[in-house]
Parts: structure tokens; sequence; C-alpha cells
């Protein structure tokens, strides 16, 4: 994957590395605050059962982040 591509499209055991944040208000700082931002590397650990919400390892932590929300994050393969 060359093309930039959202958070919410990395399947369990993808990698990618934060190009953009396009979300706004809210959303935006609360991803900001748990270091969502260009340069930070990102691996999806897993889906619930339902597929929504992922498992994200990102600095360390292990967070879980809705599909809709992951849309706003562009990200390139690593």
């Amino acid at each position: 994957m060359d093309h930039p591509f959202c958070l919410s499209d990395l399947r369990p055991g993808q990698r990618g590395t934060v190009e953009a944040l396009h979300s706004v208000g809210a959303m935006r700082r609360r991803l900001l605050d748990i270091g969502l931002i260009e340069g930070t590397n990102v691996e999806c650990l897993g889906r619930s059962p339902g597929g929504d919400p992922a498992a994200f390892l990102i600095r360390g932590a292990v967070i879980a982040i809705r599909s809709s929300d992951g849309r706003d994050v562009l990200l390139r393969e690593r």
C-alpha cells in the first residue's frame, strides 16, 4: 500500500504510521491525547467479535477505537 489508508482499514497484525488526523472537536483532542500524532506507529492487535471497536497498540498502550473514529486517521504502511 503506497497510498494513505484509514486506521479503521488496518486488520489484526497490520501496522502503519500516522500521516494525518482529520477529526475535529473533542474527538480530535482525545486522539491527540492518546498519542495519535504524525509519525506515530500503530499496530492493530484485534477486533471485537462484531468487528467494532478494534484494539490498537499506540505508544505502548492498548487502545480500543471505533471504526467511525478511525476513519479520520490516515496512515501509511510501515
